[in-house]
């Protein structure tokens, strides 16, 4: 389901927006019939890059220096 959260695209508009979507989403299906199995995700999108084995010490502003990767 797409749901227009703000503005008001005229039904050309929305058209092409969901032929977009759905082109990405039947590339993505060939892919992986293609490959044989699900797609892996990409490496950016992996909530394990930002975590570390450095452990901080604790001080002041250490709870800011604890999320970000250096």
């Amino acid at each position: 389901m797409i749901k227009v959260v703000r503005g008001n695209p005229t039904p050309e508009e929305l058209a092409a927006a969901l032929a977009v979507v759905q082109a990405r989403a039947a590339a993505t299906a060939a892919a992986a019939a293609e490959s044989g199995g699900p797609t892996v995700p990409e490496g950016w999108s992996d909530p394990a890059r930002i975590a570390r084995e450095v452990r901080h010490r604790p001080g002041p502003r250490s709870w800011a220096r604890s999320y970000w990767p250096a």
